[in-house]
């Protein structure tokens, strides 16, 4: 059996009988005599099987050599067969290509016995089943292992040796030979193309070195294998266009005409009775399949070769026609009709339009072909039509707004006016699906045209039918006139679009008068249908009255549509006043600064700058929809005329959208989308410049002027979230190493994945640990600085945070107070214990955590680590991680040893409580031995001691594996106890312990609570006599009622 599930690799003498060509060997059975004994072998597996009819047993490879009639029963079994068609191709080949060894002990090529002849046969059988279905094939096998099987059709249809197969004759060939080669050649173009794609790397299994040697030997032979092929590509393209001149019906093998074939092998033409009996593929079918191979072939060639288009085009178009030809159940050909579609759109938008049938293109390509026969006018109504269809994107009606503005930009003043009206379209199209409408839009309304409103108009009737719209559509429209209407200042205009039919069915009489009204205030001269009133709220509002109500409106909304129409209305109050300002809340990042301020044009710059700090505002108060739409909006904003924005943009939104996921679905929710991992990916490799030790260097400050401005944060919160969600093989073995170099936080999340990655492992793991214990060690150390005093002498003081380390300790601590994952966050915990308790040295209260082996037991120069600074980190370390997850014992005992070595001995009981509660149901199941350890017994004992809790001292006493009587003797002789003494008597056990109290409550006359002593060593279920399970019930029922009455103590 193969060493990898499902893929066996064909190595050794099979790499080299894979490179050999088309192989062509005589097929005479012989049977090895020793398979008699595997029969037997077999026979004793069925039989230990049989006692498990549920089961059913696994057929093994070389029972289908012994049994001739076994492989087509088992492959017509109703239930899914075990092992599966391709699981029997794998391994028929790999046992047919095993080297042999003789003598000598010397490798040979595998022998060409009956053995190795039936099981090629058995092969080629089972892809007769699956009617030679190369899509399946090619998702299922390896390259080697696909090359392997269809030479040994070739072979097997008896293609004419030492003839290559572009110089046969495929007229006068056997059907089924003729086939054969055409099945060859369409995988061999199929797999040139589908090598010519980007494949995601698999991700490694845990390291061994059988196996990664033969996973390079597999990589190298079909690393080979594509080479020969794309020699030999043109051959096999000759061949298939070969193969549509063919008018006659072709047949390929099935397992019938297999079998026959073994009967005729006699007949040295070829053309035997099985050649022409196997399965039938009509003319139509086969020119069919040829013609979508042979067209994503040229299609693939056309980024190097633009002419291929032409072909790719010509061969997908007849594709589509014989599809439609053939019916819904072919019989061989097998295509992706998606896909076909996606490749004759794409020729459509490559090729020249001029030959293109208008009723063949999607609408993606009629308006490719618009743009570019500059048919502008057909242009304008597809998008009017899409209005109703909505069959267009939306962002891809704002590129070819966008390409149309560069072309109008370069010096074609005839695109004006076609660049308003795709402008208006798609704000029309923006109305009706309740979306953001683009600055140009509210740009083009600031100075309108009748022109303009004219178009307007008519493109609200074309894209809106009120007999069919729905009412969210008719109430997005009548909101869209109404605003438009507000926000428009020539009457005349206002008037136009208030007459017309549809404001007037879409709109109610208030809303109109409403409307009218507001026109009255604005201009007291114009004329409408209702009769102005003299009153003293038609006079106008002085100017800076209107701008302080604008600017008090300004502050308050979060909506970016009515942020825009607040600008445009200031702005053509007043052209010298910076809106920016108008609150000292909005705050944009310093490096984002001179960026956005440096944008000529005063609304857009306000604009911007508004907009990025609104959004920010939203992200810190976790209101992630409005942050989101605000970032939209800024960024269609910025792509018209700033790439650099853009990719600011893109950055923030990048980030918000990690704020976002981690707000919503917590530490433990499900696991990001794989888009946002690829672009945190993205960002680490493309985007990341680094400046060590958190100080910008000159080169960085000039590489901020002249590129991408960048924000740390970003940086950080992309690594805390690849640690976060356990992407440590991208950390580990896939980031750039410059990147490693560069970057603190890189680095640092690279050791802490790696780390975590290796635990639990071998001490040969602990090389990363001792890398990252390097770091952390060096962010921690003083620096020394000499100091001159007045007599001239040089004193030394150390008091200064080292600049050695990779960054300072703040931005460490605010890093790790990013993560949440919990195995990153347990590996920095240990980090920092072990840590402290080297830098402190007070073994009797050395703090605990798990995987303390791992790290280094010393520190070379102890003398320059800021003790108190580690302290510190440690216990802020701590009471992050228990915020994050309140329920991990292990943190729960590492932050009571904590309080434990300052002496605060309530609160460390509190926390041992709390650790065994949570890892016993509350104590109503038996705490482990590995939470409550001796030690941490001993050290509740020590606090309830210090706590002048004798009694419960003496209690305690009993759950060390080995009671301690002395401590417990001493502890109940206090009679300065604090607990509640006598009412914990039903809380012991231990027979001893019982009886001493009676003896000290008798010596000092405690008749009382010598009769508690006395009742409770009287129970029955403490008996010494009694069987030890009982006993130890009786204890367990103890320390359960005990434990849970401390914790109500100190909870």
């Amino acid at each position: 059996m193969s060493f990898f599930a499902g893929r066996p690799r064909f190595l050794g003498w099979a790499s080299t009988t894979a490179l050999e060509g088309l192989r062509f060997a005589g097929f005479s059975l012989s049977m090895d005599p020793n398979w008699r004994r595997m029969s037997a072998e077999a026979a004793d597996r069925v039989a230990v099987t049989s006692s498990r009819p549920c089961t059913p047993p696994q057929a093994i490879w070389f029972e289908f050599l012994l049994d001739e009639g076994l492989l087509e029963k088992h492959l017509q079994k109703s239930h899914p067969a075990d092992p599966s068609p391709i699981q029997l191709i794998n391994q028929f080949l790999e046992q047919a290509s095993k080297p042999s060894v003789n003598e000598q002990n010397q490798v040979q090529p595998p022998t060409d016995n009956k053995r190795n002849r039936t099981l090629k046969l058995l092969a080629l059988k089972v892809a007769a089943y699956l009617k030679w279905d190369l899509e399946l094939l090619e998702k299922s096998l390896t390259v080697p292992v696909l090359n392997m099987l269809l030479n040994e059709l070739l072979c097997i249809s008896k293609v004419p040796p030492g003839v290559k197969h572009v110089d046969l004759d495929l007229c006068s060939l056997p059907p089924t030979t003729t086939m054969a080669i055409l099945v060859y050649n369409r995988w061999a173009v199929r797999t040139t193309v589908q090598s010519s794609f980007p494949v995601k790397p698999l991700k490694p299994g845990p390291p061994q070195l059988n196996i990664m040697s033969q996973m390079q030997q597999e990589k190298e032979l079909t690393d080979n294998i594509l080479k020969v092929l794309k020699e030999q590509a043109g051959d096999s393209i000759l061949v298939l266009e070969k193969a549509l001149q063919l008018t006659t019906d072709l047949y390929v093998h099935t397992m019938r005409t297999l079998d026959q074939i073994v009967g005729e092998s006699c007949l040295e033409n070829g053309d035997t009775e099985s050649s022409t009996a196997g399965l039938r593929i009509s003319m139509d079918e086969m020119h069919c399949q040829v013609c979508y191979d042979l067209g994503t072939v040229f299609f693939s060639q056309g980024s190097l070769n633009p002419p291929a288009y032409e072909k790719a085009k010509e061969l997908l178009f007849r594709t589509n026609e014989l599809l439609s030809k053939i019916g819904d159940e072919p019989v061989h050909c097998r295509i992706d009709q998606k896909r076909l579609d996606g490749y004759c759109q794409a020729c459509a938008v490559l090729t020249d339009p001029t030959d293109v049938n208008e009723q063949q293109l999607t609408t993606y390509g009629r308006v490719h072909h618009c743009v570019k026969s500059s048919n502008y006018q057909g242009l304008i109504e597809i998008f009017l039509n899409d209005n109703v269809t909505l069959s267009l994107l939306p962002y891809f009606r704002r590129s070819v707004l966008r390409e149309l503005s560069q072309m109008a930009q370069n010096g074609d003043g005839n695109l004006e006016e076609v660049c308003f009206k795709v402008c208006i379209c798609n704000a029309i199209r923006d109305v009706l699906e309740q979306q953001m409408i683009g600055v140009r839009f509210h740009q083009i309304m600031l100075k309108p045209t009748k022109e303009i409103i004219d178009f307007l108009l008519e493109a609200c009737a074309r894209s809106l039918n009120l007999d069919q719209a729905s009412e969210d559509s008719k109430r997005n429209m009548a909101a869209f006139l109404k605003n438009l209407c507000q926000s428009l200042d020539d009457p005349q205009f206002v008037f136009m679009i208030s007459s017309y039919d549809m404001f007037s069915k879409l709109l109610k009489d208030e809303e109109r008068k409403e409307i009218h009204d507001q026109m009255r205030k604005r201009s007291p001269r114009a004329k409408f249908s209702a009769k102005p009133l003299s009153v003293f709220y038609d006079i106008p509002a002085s100017p800076s009255v209107s701008i302080g109500q604008l600017e008090h409106q300004l502050i308050l909304t979060v909506d970016p549509g009515r942020i825009r129409q607040i600008l445009i209305e200031l702005h053509g109050m007043t052209s010298d006043q910076h809106f920016w300002t108008v609150s000292n809340k909005w705050e944009v990042p310093t490096v984002y600064g001179g960026v956005i301020l440096g944008i000529k044009d005063n609304l857009t710059r306000d604009l911007v700058y508004i907009l990025m700090a609104k959004g920010l505002h939203c992200i810190m108060i976790k209101d992630f929809v409005h942050a989101r739409q605000l970032y939209s909006t800024c960024l269609e904003l910025v792509t018209e005329f700033s790439p650099k924005l853009r990719q600011v943009m893109l950055n923030e939104m990048l980030l918000l959208d990690i704020s976002a996921h981690k707000a919503e679905t917590g530490s433990a929710g499900d696991h990001p989308p794989a888009d946002l991992v690829s672009r945190v990916r993205g960002y680490l490799e493309t985007r990341l410049t680094v400046y060590p030790g958190g100080k910008m260097s000159s080169r960085h400050s000039a590489m901020l002027r002249e590129d991408i401005p960048l924000r740390q944060i970003i940086t950080e919160e992309c690594v805390a979230f690849m640690l976060n969600w356990k992407e440590n093989e991208y950390l580990t073995l896939q980031i750039p190493a410059l990147l490693i170099q560069n970057n603190p936080f890189v680095k640092l999340g690279q050791l802490l994945a790696a780390t975590c990655k290796e635990l639990p492992g071998p001490k040969e793991s602990r090389r990363t640990a001792k890398d990252l214990w390097d770091i952390v060690v060096q962010i921690f150390c003083l620096s020394n600085q000499h100091k001159r005093v007045n007599d001239g002498r040089i004193s030394l003081i150390k008091y200064r945070e080292s600049t050695l380390g990779i960054m300072r300790r703040s931005e460490l601590v605010t890093f790790i107070k990013r993560l949440s994952d919990p195995m990153v966050l347990t590996v920095l915990i240990s980090l920092f214990v072990k840590l402290h308790n080297i830098v402190r040295d007070d073994i009797v209260n050395d703090v605990t955590a798990e995987y303390m082996t791992i790290w280094p037991t010393s520190v070379p120069n102890l003398q320059s680590v800021d003790v108190e600074a580690v302290a510190v980190t440690m216990r802020e370390m701590v009471n992050y991680s228990l915020n994050i997850n309140s329920n991990n014992h292990n943190w729960l005992t590492t932050q009571a040893d904590i309080y434990f070595a300052t002496n605060q001995f309530s609160a460390a009981l509190h926390f041992y409580l709390q650790a065994g509660a949570i890892c016993s149901d509350f104590f109503n199941k038996c705490v482990p031995s590995d939470v409550y350890t001796d030690m941490v017994l001993k050290r509740m004992i020590k606090c309830c001691s210090m706590l002048n809790c004798h009694t419960q001292v003496a209690i305690l006493c009993q759950f060390l594996r080995e009671v301690d009587y002395m401590t417990a003797f001493k502890a109940l002789q206090e009679q300065n106890s604090h607990d509640a003494m006598d009412s914990y008597y039903e809380y012991i056990w231990d027979i001893t312990i019982l009886e001493y109290l009676t003896h000290i409550h008798h010596k000092r006359g405690e008749t009382d609570k010598r009769q508690i002593a006395i009742k409770a060593i009287g129970q029955s279920e403490l008996n010494s006599s009694n069987p030890e399970e009982v006993l130890q019930l009786a204890a367990q029922k103890r320390k359960k009622k005990f434990l849970q009455a401390m914790a109500k103590l100190y909870f």
